[in-house]
C-alpha cells in the first residue's frame, strides 16, 4: 500500500482568539506529516475574511494551506483579488466549491463549482493544485445519483486535480462512488473525508442537514452513550478508526480530517492507525 496522502480541515476563525487556536491546533497535528490544512470559506461575508487572514498566517510559517473559496454572492473581481493574494504568499493549492450565496444579497454572476474551476485555470493556469468536493451518498440537492456523478464528472473536466469527500460512516458507499465515477472516465484521486465523533447531538443534527448517512446501528450506539463521555469517546474512535482502516486497506489514496478546530480527537485515531 502506498503513503497515505494525509489532510486535515479547519473551520475559518471569527476572531484573533479562535485565529490563535487554530494555530495551535495545527501545532499538535503537525507530527502527523499533513499533506496540507484546509480553511473553509464563507462566501460573501461570513467568515471569508478569517479564511484568508489564516491561510497567509499558515502560508507565513511554511505550512502546506488549501483555502477553501466559492462564488457565492462574490464577484469575479473579488475572487481574482482572492487568487493573486494567496499565489503572492506561495499558497498552491485550493479547495473549490459551490456557492451558496447568502441571505439577502442578489447571487453572483456564478454558482457552481465547475464554474469556479474553470475561472481558477483561466486566471492562474496550473499553479494551483484544486480540490473539488465529491458525496458518496449523494448531494442532498441533486435529482440523483447519477445526476450528482455527472455533475462532478464536469468539476473534473474543468481542471480539477483531485476530490475531497463528504463525511460518511459506510465505507461501501466511498467504494461504490469511486468505482461508479470510475466507469465515467474520472481517474482523479478521490480522498474520504473523515469526521471524528464528539457531539453526538450536533453530528446527528448537522448531518441531517449535509445529507450524511449514520447508519442506524451507530446512531443508536451514540444515543446510548449521549451521557457517558468516556465510553461515548471509546466507541467513537474505535469506530472511525475501523473506517479509516477499511478505507486504506481498500484502497483509499488518503485520509483528510474534519477537525472541528480540535486536536485530541484527530490524535486519538492516528494513535490507534498507528499510520
Amino acid at each position: 500500500m502506498n503513503t497515505p496522502v494525509i489532510s486535515f480541515e479547519f473551520s475559518a476563525p471569527r476572531d484573533e482568539q479562535a485565529r490563535n487556536k487554530v494555530l495551535t491546533v495545527r501545532d499538535k497535528l503537525s507530527e502527523l506529516d499533513a499533506a496540507f490544512f484546509s480553511i473553509t470559506y464563507g462566501a460573501g461575508g461570513s467568515t471569508r475574511d478569517g479564511t484568508l487572514q489564516t491561510a497567509l498566517a499558515l502560508a507565513s510559517t511554511g505550512t502546506n494551506t488549501a483555502p477553501h473559496l466559492s462564488f457565492g454572492g462574490d464577484d469575479e473581481v473579488f475572487i481574482r483579488d482572492l487568487l493573486a493574494q494567496y499565489q503572492a504568499a506561495g499558497i498552491d493549492r485550493i479547495v473549490a466549491l459551490r456557492g451558496d450565496v447568502p441571505s439577502g444579497t442578489g447571487p453572483g454572476t456564478h454558482i457552481y463549482a465547475d464554474e469556479l474551476v474553470t475561472f481558477i485555470r483561466q486566471e492562474s493556469g496550473d499553479h494551483f493544485h484544486i480540490e473539488v468536493a465529491a458525496y458518496p451518498e449523494v448531494h442532498p440537492d441533486s435529482k440523483s445519483p447519477q445526476s450528482d456523478l455527472d455533475y462532478f464528472k464536469q468539476k473534473v473536466d474543468a481542471g480539477a486535480d483531485s476530490a475531497i469527500t463528504q463525511y460518511f460512516y459506510n465505507a461501501d458507499a466511498y467504494f461504490h462512488y469511486v468505482d461508479s465515477a470510475a466507469a465515467l472516465g474520472v481517474d482523479i484521486p478521490i480522498v474520504p473525508g473523515i469526521m471524528p465523533i464528539t457531539n453526538v447531538d450536533t453530528l446527528i443534527r448537522f448531518s441531517d442537514k449535509c445529507g450524511a448517512d449514520i447508519p442506524r446501528w451507530i446512531k443508536q450506539q451514540l444515543i446510548e452513550y449521549r451521557g457517558d463521555k468516556a465510553s461515548l469517546q471509546s466507541f467513537a474512535t474505535d469506530l472511525v478508526t475501523s473506517l479509516c482502516h477499511r478505507l486504506l486497506e481498500g484502497g483509499a489514496p488518503g485520509l483528510h480530517f474534519y477537525t472541528l478546530n480540535q486536536s485530541l480527537p484527530t490524535l486519538r485515531i492516528f494513535r490507534q492507525l498507528s499510520l
